[in-house]
């Protein structure tokens, strides 16, 4: 005769919080005073920044420094992969007139969303046999 299962442990849930950021940067492109060090850092050594920045997305930290539309393609990677509103046409013109804001506005971007993922709530059941 065999032996019925019994569950030991009744199911559980566990929730957490999906955080949902805005569809907008979360600073502006003159808004360096909001992190010191980036600002700083753009100022005195921008292609470290842009190295930092590069590796922080997930990117080659040499590619800024090597492909020269790097820059574009990565503030429009930004956008796309953070939702951001935008056009490519902004991105270019931005990046034409205003290179180290713009460099400085999406390092503050990714170190505002880093670490930030979007979890669901999930169930779960233990079943112990003995």
């Amino acid at each position: 005769m065999s032996t019925p299962n019994v569950v030991m442990v009744q199911p559980q849930t566990m929730r957490v919080t999906t955080v949902q950021m805005s569809p907008n940067w979360s600073s502006g492109m003159c808004d360096c005073c909001e992190d010191m060090a980036i600002c700083c850092c753009g100022l005195w050594c921008l292609p470290c920044l842009e190295c930092q920045t590069a590796s922080d997305f997930g990117e080659s930290c040499c590619l800024p420094l090597i492909v020269p539309s790097a820059s574009l393609a990565l503030r429009t990677g930004m956008r796309e992969r953070y939702r951001i509103q935008g056009s490519i046409i902004d991105d270019c013109c931005m990046l034409c007139w205003c290179y180290p804001l713009i460099w400085c506005q999406m390092a503050r971007e990714i170190k505002k969303r880093k670490g930030i993922a979007a979890v669901s709530t999930q169930n779960y059941t233990q079943v112990v046999q003995y």
